[in-house]
């Protein structure tokens, strides 16, 4: 499993900011994805840690976490998303 992190399209940016925004401050949780999750990062930093690494990504980035990921969340700048389930 793998999470993907890049640059969204004009289009996404426009289509995500009407979709449910979730924020979090500093903090570190564990998560699991019992679905499909994408979203676009509007403030914050954050890094993952999943059983076949780590990913980190920011302000500006579109992540894509796969269904059935255990991961750990970091969260080292309070971060806001627009995301959807799928």
């Amino acid at each position: 499993m793998e999470i993907i992190v890049r640059k969204p399209t004009e289009e996404e940016v426009k289509a995500f900011s009407k979709k449910p925004v979730w924020g979090c401050d500093v903090s570190e949780f564990d998560w699991y994805y019992d679905s499909k999750e994408i979203c676009i990062l509007t403030e914050g930093e954050v890094t993952v840690e999943h059983e076949e690494g780590s990913a980190s990504f920011g302000a500006g980035d579109y992540v894509e976490f796969p269904k059935g990921m255990r991961c750990v969340w970091k969260v080292t700048k309070p971060v806001k998303k627009n995301y959807e389930f799928l």
